[in-house]
């Protein structure tokens, strides 16, 4: 029997590839949550170029600090970690793709109001395939969440589809152009809430964010994770340090030394570019970007 989510929610999310959770981490979370956000950030203001923790805006300055991604929270804050084991978060992981459950990454983009970087149209996936698709991103919003705010944008059921070609010139670029693979724009969904709300999209579920070009700043805390037999296949961006190091990263349930094997669609996300490992850095290899205007309706959260 499920958790947390109904039988409809889940029928939701294998159709769409997303769904919104609302009002679903305590306020009392997201208080700490944001306290250490504001440690990192005052962080932030003693460095003059990103590091192995943080992520700078190409706009940061010393006097105008500007940080757009926590690298690895869970690894540099307890509040970030515990959350993350909480069943506010497994839950409906658990719900979703069953009980033995393996960290990718964690993550928490940022986008300050009025110039927070977008993030082009993308497939998780795309970075890092593996043996099986059971694999999830669960979104923390931060903040209130409005079309204005540059929420995250998903395609509903291009998680069934193909694993779009994301090199430019033969290269990993870590992005496509949604028009130059017949889609259109307009069938996007933005995945929108109140803070304490989480989204969770699919692996292969088709996703971006526009730029933030609201008074408001848009954080989005993000824990990725898949079933514990999806193994990654040679050649994914996922970090293997061997066998003990990997079940390291189980969150929950048993680890298993045999992948389960399912006919998708997989690319290898090689050569990679000459950049530091960053999806901002990775992506600015696109000779063209989608997000020079926002067209995107409201989706349907459940």
């Amino acid at each position: 029997m499920p958790e947390v989510l109904t039988q409809a929610q889940i029928d939701h999310y294998r159709d769409q590839g997303c769904i919104v959770l609302e009002n679903q981490i305590p306020t009392e979370w997201m208080d700490k949550v944001r306290a250490e956000i504001t440690r990192f950030e005052a962080e932030a203001a003693t460095l003059t170029t990103s590091n192995d923790r943080l992520d700078l805006e190409d706009s940061h300055t010393a006097q105008d600090p500007r940080l757009r991604r926590i690298k690895l929270p869970h690894t540099i804050s307890d509040v970030m970690r515990d959350l993350m084991l909480s069943d506010h978060i497994l839950a409906p992981a658990r719900d979703l793709i069953g009980p033995n459950l393996r960290l990718h990454t964690s993550k928490l983009n940022m986008k300050s109001a009025g110039y927070g970087a977008a993030v082009e149209w993308h497939q998780d996936y795309a970075f890092y395939p593996h043996t099986n698709d059971d694999i999830l991103a669960i979104g923390v919003l931060i903040d209130d969440m409005a079309l204005e705010n540059g929420p995250l944008q998903v395609f509903p059921g291009s998680h069934k589809g193909p694993v779009y070609d994301h090199h430019v010139d033969g290269v990993f670029a870590g992005a496509i152009l949604p028009e130059a693979n017949g889609l259109d724009i307009k069938d996007a969904v933005a995945l929108t809430g109140p803070a304490g709300s989480i989204s969770i999209h699919h692996g292969r579920a088709l996703h971006g964010s526009a730029l933030n070009t609201s008074d408001r700043p848009r954080r989005i805390l993000f824990y990725e994770m898949m079933a514990a037999d999806a193994f990654p296949i040679m050649g994914s961006m996922t970090r293997w340090d061997g066998i003990a190091d990997y079940d390291t990263r189980m969150l929950c349930g048993t680890p298993t030394l045999t992948p389960r094997l399912k006919d998708i669609p997989i690319r290898i996300p090689q050569p990679q570019p000459d950049v530091p490992i960053s999806i901002y850095e990775i992506q600015k290899g696109m000779k063209k970007r989608a997000f020079d205007t926002i067209s995107v309706k409201q989706g349907d959260p459940t």
